[in-house]
């Protein structure tokens, strides 16, 4: 296992190296559309504005959305990818199995993903002047949103194995995230409180919004929640793929585009 992830990682490493203004160009267009965000609403309320840590929840809102969004993109689009060019095959016929090599290769990417995520938010803190603040039990919650992420990125993975074309379901998903990701849900309460630990990835936003914006300590009974939430989805990705993987095989359909 540990020679398939070096095997992805090199191929992630090479293929950054090869085409830098990619990651360059996704760092520009996601750091440039926030600040506009950012300019323009400070123009409507005046030099008064002033936000505090409640504008701090909004940027890892953002840069969370951001991190989810190329999460998302990665497997469903790298299936389509493979399809197009003839080689879904080949994923499939690897002794690993094509669940785990697209796991490894999951993981492999989140390494410079990650990278290129942190460039985006020093850059807006830079800009804004926001006060984010990165103790280390921020890894925690951010592990069980990577796992939510990843759960729903398996399901659209499959749906992209069926259907090949999923441009415009990625599309109409990116703003289904951008509510999960900068919605306040920890403030909800009562009855909506139960809605927020079902959602997914809510849960771990909301914590990663109280220890980086608000400098609060980790909720551990949260954390607990967020993490079943983050594991039954990333759970119920791998089921569902899965039985797409063998439904595609049954029809016959993974050498065809």
């Amino acid at each position: 296992m540990l020679e398939l992830f070096l095997a992805e990682f090199r191929r992630n490493w090479i293929q950054f190296i090869r085409y830098p203004f990619e990651a360059i160009g996704g760092i520009v267009i996601t750091t440039t559309i926030f600040y506009g965000l950012f300019l323009s609403t400070r123009y409507v309320a005046g030099p008064s504005l002033q936000l505090g840590d409640r504008f701090d929840a909004i940027v890892v809102g953002y840069v969370l959305w951001s991190l989810v969004l190329f999460t998302m993109v990665d497997i469903s689009s790298g299936l389509q990818y493979e399809a197009q060019t003839g080689t879904l095959e080949q994923l499939f016929l690897s002794p690993f199995g094509a669940t785990l090599v697209l796991v490894m290769r999951a993981f492999a990417s989140l390494v410079l993903r990650l990278a290129l995520i942190l460039s985006i938010l020093l850059i807006i803190m830079a800009l804004t002047g926001s006060n984010i603040k990165f103790p280390p039990t921020l890894l925690f919650p951010l592990l069980t949103v990577l796992l939510g992420a990843y759960g729903l990125a398996f399901i659209l993975g499959s749906v992209a194995l069926l259907l090949k074309q999923v441009q415009q379901l990625l599309g109409i998903f990116q703003f289904a995230l951008l509510f999960l990701m900068a919605t306040p849900t920890e403030t909800w309460t009562g009855s909506l409180q139960v809605v927020r630990w079902l959602l997914p990835m809510t849960g771990g936003a909301g914590l990663l919004r109280d220890v980086m914006a608000r400098g609060e300590a980790l909720n551990w009974t949260g954390f607990g929640l967020a993490l079943l939430n983050g594991v039954v989805y990333f759970s119920l990705g791998l089921l569902i793929f899965g039985f797409t993987e063998r439904e595609a095989k049954r029809r016959g359909i993974l050498g065809g585009y």
